[in-house]
Formats: C-alpha cells, sequence, structure tokens
C-alpha cells in the first residue's frame, strides 16, 4: 500500500497549530490509515445520542472509550466498557463512562467518548515506538494488554527496519514460541506482524516530531492483525543539530592523533611524581622515534629535552599535544595549541563536567571547534598506540604488542585493561582512556581502527553513549569486517525514565542497549573479566566455518558442564553421524561414550587424546572443537598440552584451521599447560569450564553477525 506521508504532515501540522503534545484517538486512527496500519472504524460522541448513531453505522458489538488528554490509562478510570450489541447499551455506557471519568479525575479534559467497531478477541500484542535520548528512533514489540506491563518482554531496534530485521523482533522476546502456536495452538499471523513494525518505524522516521507511540493491543489472529489503540505523543521542539565530521575528516584527524611525528606535553616538568614527569618518561622509555616536545615556560630544558615556553614557539609541525595542566589554564593554552595547527589534544586534567564544570567543559569544546582540534578526554589516563611505541599516558608504559585495540572511560578500568593485557601477555594495538567525552567518542576509535592493519579486535568498556544512533551505523559497518565487544556499565533499570507511553516507561537503560548493541552485530560482554577474555582470545581463534561443535572430554562431568555452556552461549553441539561415532570408538575402551561429548575416561594414555583430537580435526563435518582435560598420572597435564599443540600444528600443515578451546582440571600443574596451550593458539584456561566456551561462543556471534560462516 502506498503511504499517504502528505496528510499524515498535515495532521500534525494541525496539533502543531494548537499547540498540543498528544493526538486525539481519532487522528492516531487517521496517521495509521496513511501508512496503511489496519484499524478498525470508530467515531467520536459528544452526546450518548451521538454515541448511539456512530454505532449504527458500525456492525455491532462496538466498544466506548473515554477520550481525555488527562486520562492516560482508561481502563483504570472506568472509561472502557466493551461488548454491547445493542443501542439502549451504548446510550447508558456513554453516561457511565462520563461519570467514571468525573469521578477518577474531577477537573480532567474531557473531548468526548470515541465509539469503535469490535475486533474479534485474538493475541494480543503491542507494537509502538519512541524517541530515546541516546540513540533516537526505536521501535518496539512485546505482548500487549495488561502482559506488556507484567511480563515487559519486549524487544527494541533502531527506526526504520527491514523486513528481516522486523522478522528478529518477533523472535526475539521470550514469548515467542506462544505466538508460534504451541501444544496445539495455531499460530498468529507472522508477516502481518512484522508489516505493522515496518509501518510504525517508516512512520517515526517520517515524522521525527512523535516522540512516543503505541498500538497496544494489536490483535493478532491466524489471519491479519488489526490495532485496536493508538496513543501517540509529540514534541515540537526545534533540536540542535549534532556535530558529526565525515569520514574522511575522522581519519586524517586520527591518522595524525594515533601516528604523530611530534608530541608536545604541555605541563611537562622534571619533578618527579608530577604528571607532566611521567608522560615524558613514558614518552621517552617507551621507545617512542618521534619529536618529543616539553612545554613549560619556567624551564629551559627537562629530561635532556630542549623546553618551550609556549606551543607556539616550536618550529615544525606538532601532531598532538599531551596537556597536564590544571584545568583552568587549558582554555588559553588550547587557543595557541590551535594557532599551531595541533591535530589532537589529549587532555589528561580532570576538574571539568564530572565535578559539575560544564560551562568550562564546553567554552574548551568551541575552542577547539573554531580551530578545528580533535579533543580526547578530558579527565583521561592518556593512551597507548603500540605499532609506534607511543605511550601518551601518565600510566605505566606499555610495549607487549598485538591485535586487541581497547578503550574505557573510567581510569580504574583502563588500568585494569594494562595490569591484565600485562599478566595475561596479552598483546594490544592500543588503549584508550576517554574519560568525560566532551569531543572524541567510540565511533571515532571504531573509524579508525576499522582501517588499522594493527588491530584484529575492538574492545570497548561503555558507560554512556554521546551520540548512540552514530555508533550503532559505524559499529554495524566495522562488526562486518572485525569483532567489537562492549561492556556496557550501569546494566540497570536506573536508566528507565517518567513515559507516558507503555514503550516509553519499558525503555530502560538495560534493554535498549541490549538490543541495540545486538542490532548492531556487536558482541556484549557481562563484565569486565568476558571483555578482557574476549578481546584476548577472539585474535587466536580462526573463523569457523560451520555450526558443528564437538566436545572431546576425559571426564564425564567436565562434559555435562561444557555441553551446559555450549547451550548457554548458543552454540550447537553437533548430532554425530554413525560412522563417525564408529570411528571414535576405535581410540575410546569400551566403557567410554562416543556420541558427543566424546568421553575417552581419566585412564586413557596420550594416544587417546592424539587420535582423538587427530579425528576431530580431520573430519569436515565437525566445525569447532571443545576439549576437557582432566590430569591424571597417565597423561600428565604438559603431555597432554605439548601432544594436543603438535596435533594441531599437523593439521595446519594439510591446511585445516579450526577454532579449538580447551577446558583443564587438575592440580596447579593445569595452569602452566594452559598457558602453553594458548601461547600456541589454542584458547584455554585452567578449572574453568564455561569460559572457554564464551570465548568461543562470541567468535561464533560475531562470525555469524558478519556472515562470515561459509
Amino acid at each position: 500500500m502506498t503511504i499517504d506521508q502528505m496528510s499524515a504532515r498535515k495532521i500534525m501540522d494541525t496539533v502543531h497549530s494548537e499547540r498540543r503534545t498528544a493526538l486525539t484517538p481519532s487522528e492516531c486512527q487517521a496517521i495509521c490509515t496513511c501508512y496503511g496500519i489496519p484499524v478498525p472504524k470508530e467515531g467520536v460522541a459528544h452526546s450518548a445520542n451521538e454515541a448511539v448513531r456512530l454505532a449504527e453505522t458500525m456492525s455491532y458489538p462496538v466498544i466506548l472509550k473515554i477520550v481525555s488528554p488527562d486520562i492516560l490509562h482508561k481502563t483504570d478510570a472506568g472509561g472502557v466498557i466493551a461488548d454491547l450489541s445493542e443501542a439502549a447499551q451504548v446510550e447508558e455506557s456513554y453516561d457511565t463512562i462520563i461519570d467514571n471519568a468525573r469521578n477518577y479525575k474531577a477537573d480532567a479534559q474531557i473531548v468526548g467518548v470515541q465509539v469503535q467497531q469490535m475486533v474479534p478477541a485474538a493475541q494480543e500484542v503491542i507494537i509502538g515506538g519512541l524517541t530515546d535520548p541516546t540513540f533516537g528512533k526505536l521501535v518496539a514489540f512485546g505482548l500487549g494488554g495488561v502482559l506488556v506491563e507484567v511480563l515487559k518482554d519486549i524487544t527494541f531496534r533502531l527506526a526504520p527496519v527491514n523486513r528481516d530485521e522486523a522478522y528478529s523482533m518477533l523472535d526475539g522476546i521470550k514469548a515467542a514460541e506462544l505466538l508460534r502456536g504451541v501444544r496445539g495452538g495455531d499460530p498468529v499471523d507472522r508477516d502481518a506482524r512484522a508489516d505493522i513494525i515496518q509501518k510504525v518505524s517508516q512512520l517515526l522516521t517520517d515524522i521525527p516530531e512523535i516522540m512516543e507511540m503505541d498500538l497496544n493491543p494489536v490483535f493478532v489472529g491466524t489471519e491479519g492483525a488489526t490495532a485496536v489503540d493508538c496513543r501517540i505523543l509529540v514534541d515540537f521542539t526545534e533540536k540542535a543539530p549534532v556535530f558529526r565530521p565525515s569520514q574522511d575528516e575522522i581519519l586524517t584527524a586520527m591518522d595524525r592523533i594515533m601516528k604523530p611525528d611530534a608530541v608536545a606535553v604541555i605541563g611537562a616538568s622534571s619533578e618527579e611524581g608530577k604528571i607532566g614527569n611521567s608522560v615524558m618518561k613514558n614518552l621517552i622509555n617507551g621507545g617512542y622515534e618521534g619529536e618529543i616536545l616539553p612545554v613549560n615556560p619556567k624551564a629551559d630544558e627537562i629530561l635532556g629535552r630542549k623546553c618551550y615556553r609556549s606551543v607556539l614557539d616550536i618550529p615544525g609541525k606538532v601532531d598532538i599535544a599531551v596537556f597536564a595542566i590544571p584545568a583552568k589554564f587549558v582554555l588559553q593554552t588550547l587557543e595557541d595549541v590551535g594557532k599551531k595547527g595541533v591535530a589532537g589534544a589529549i587532555m589528561i586534567p580532570s576538574g571539568f563536567a564530572e565535578i559539575g564544570e560544564t560551562a568550562l567543559q564546553q567554552d574548551m569544546v568551541e575552542i577547539a571547534r573554531k580551530h578545528n582540534i580533535r579533543i580526547m578526554g578530558p579527565n583521561i589516563y592518556g593512551f597507548y598506540y603500540t605499532p609506534q611505541n607511543l605511550c601518551a599516558t601518565f600510566c605505566t608504559p606499555y610495549d607487549y604488542k598485538g591485535a586487541a585495540a581497547l578503550s574505557s572511560q573510567s581510569g580504574g578500568v583502563g588500568m585494569a585493561i594494562i595490569g591484565f593485557s600485562r599478566t595475561a601477555k596479552m598483546g594490544v594495538s592500543a588503549i584508550v582512556g576517554l574519560g568525560n567525552k566532551s569531543d572524541l567518542d567510540e565511533d571515532d576509535l571504531l573509524t579508525f581502527f576499522e582501517q588499522d592493519d594493527n588491530t584484529q579486535v575492538i574492545a570497548m568498556h561503555v558507560e554512556d553513549l554521546k551520540d548512540g544512533r552514530t555508533f550503532a551505523e559505524v559499529a554495524s559497518r566495522v562488526s562486518k569486517k572485525k569483532p567489537v565487544v562492549v561492556l556496557k556499565a550501569g546494566r540497570t533499570q536506573a536508566g528507565a525514565r517518567a513515559a507516558a507511553s507503555h514503550t516509553g516507561a519499558l525503555a530502560g537503560n538495560t534493554k535498549v542497549y541490549e538490543d541495540i548493541l545486538q542490532q548492531s552485530g556487536v558482541i556484549q560482554a557481562r563484565n569486565l573479566n568476558d571483555m578482557l577474555q574476549f578481546a584476548r582470545g577472539l585474535p587466536v581463534l580462526p573463523t569457523p566455518k560451520g555450526e558443528n561443535i564437538l566436545i572431546i572430554t576425559g571426564a564425564g562431568g567436565s562434559g555435562v558442564l561444557l555441553s551446559d555452556a555450549c547451550v548457554e552461549h548458543g552454540l550447537k553441539l553437533m548430532h554425530m553421524p554413525q560412522d563417525l561415532d564408529a570411528a571414535f570408538r576405535e581410540f575410546i575402551p569400551p566403557f567410554g561414550a562416543a556420541g558427543n561429548p566424546v568421553d575417552i575416561t581419566g585412564g586413557e594414555p596420550p594416544s587417546t587424546y592424539q587420535n582423538t583430537i587427530k579425528l576431530g580435526l580431520e573430519d569436515d563435518r565437525i566445525h569447532a572443537l571443545i576439549l576437557g582435560y582432566w590430569h591424571t598420572i597417565i597423561t600428565p597435564p604438559m603431555v597432554f598440552a605439548r601432544l594436543a599443540v603438535e596435533t594441531i600444528a599437523q593439521a595446519k600443515e594439510k591446511g585445516i584451521h579450526k577454532p579449538i578451546v580447551a577446558s583443564l582440571v587438575g592440580d596447579v600443574e593445569v595452569e602452566e599447560a594452559a598457558e602453553y596451550l594458548y601461547d600456541h593458539g589454542i584458547v584455554a584456561y585452567p578449572y574453568r569450564m564455561e569460559l572457554p566456551v564464551a570465548v568461543l561462543g562470541a567468535k561464533y556471534t560475531w562470525a555469524r553477525g558478519a556472515g562470515a560462516l561459509s
């Protein structure tokens, strides 16, 4: 059906001219009709006689509903009477509804009573939308009626959605199975639901003044769906445009920031314990080979480097300036930095928006915008970019190079990242502090790391997103090429806001972030350890070619726990074919168990592990292996580790590359064995069943979203 956007716009113009924040029921239905959303016949009566006349134009039964901008929940006010089948009932019910409304809220403005054709009872769902402060226009779907308030079973997506995304919403609620038909029940119309979701999402996109919208309930039968009740709230306040440089501008600036030829340290110091001293030492001791230019009007030389009174006194180009001065001196110094043509200001000082000094921070941003400077921070620890041996931070130097780029808003989390990376020998390409995110944020980093050949995985600790929609758009693109891991801090309902619609009230911080990050192809970490382990493990694991997972274990109990972990992390345990089952039985004792998991038992020699792993690698029907080792004197931990590495190396020589993870249980010797396995490309953990499976699950989450599974 063709959308009549012009007629919908005229309705909105009328609402705007009357300075209203809500549409009447008739206007809501008219808007729905413009967008091809099925609605029942209706009209608004201003007297009992008029209600009867309207009812007569429809086929009985009808339902009456109070129309009042001051009564949002009609049922609570006794403002709904259904199943009226004759004129006398309509007349009486009109008066009853008016009386109930007066008793409920004496000063309520009463527009009239809506008379609506009743739709045959069917499964109730809610389809709605809202304007989220972080992500903008969202469309929502869930169980409708009173169930939406009780179960809160609802899912969100960025609007507009395509057909596949609409179907994913239908499958994304806990009650999805109910709607498909259970215990002999008929499934409700899937296409009709997806169609309305798409139309609502387009409506939200075309008419940005819509703040909240509910179609609740939508009656869905085996064929077709009808929006029985509609509520639309609007806001015509003009919104300020969001600052967003082009992709080329971002890359030009980020290349100079991450790969500078010259670094100025504003507030450099020779005094131990000063931030300016630590930054200088880290740049020097970290091995940075570009120019290091200290700036301090009170010194001639710092740590063997000529010192400049001002950044303007420095000859030649300066790419970044690391600020190590109090907040009160930042603005004037930033003006000088801008005149110098510096690309990036690494703003370590605190004392800005984090303590309520929002005006000072905004003044800083305005100066930066005037001079085309990108600001990292303020209130940060700085950043590392290891391919350049660049330690632009007051934290400890870090030079263990690898493929993981990590960022955090928190300095404490940043130190945890540094400590973990060093302890786990996890090589990184970058560690970046974002702090207050006055300017540079996660989508700028994603844009840079997307094209950075030194980075294979991007992991981010996020407290909030400044521009969630832009982040989602960039992450959707980047995640097709490289895994993007996000740990969202503050995963509680504390972010839920007061809202007049069901959809708005249910849009809590947690659920919206989870759904939109999933839509964007992002791997979501439940805690800091998961984020760090995913960042460490994902570059190690090759991309799987299919979904079939096989478990090989030396202990039945481990096999059960590993199987449970597979289910929890969305992994598919392979159904063992008869011929493959027979092949495994050639290597395991009679009291062992083939099938999946393959239980070789704990009393077996190294050859049993070797033969079963070799078989699992060489059979093309198996796409990934999970190894569950059990410490025994017959096959000690390091013996197992070395034979596993040897067997996998032989397979690689034949062109076989499969993701392999391992769980090792036993005495303390398993720690050394696990480390040896990890060093040789097998993601392995001592004493843990769920963690290696979680890392493998994260790899599969990325591969599915990126379309990388063959």
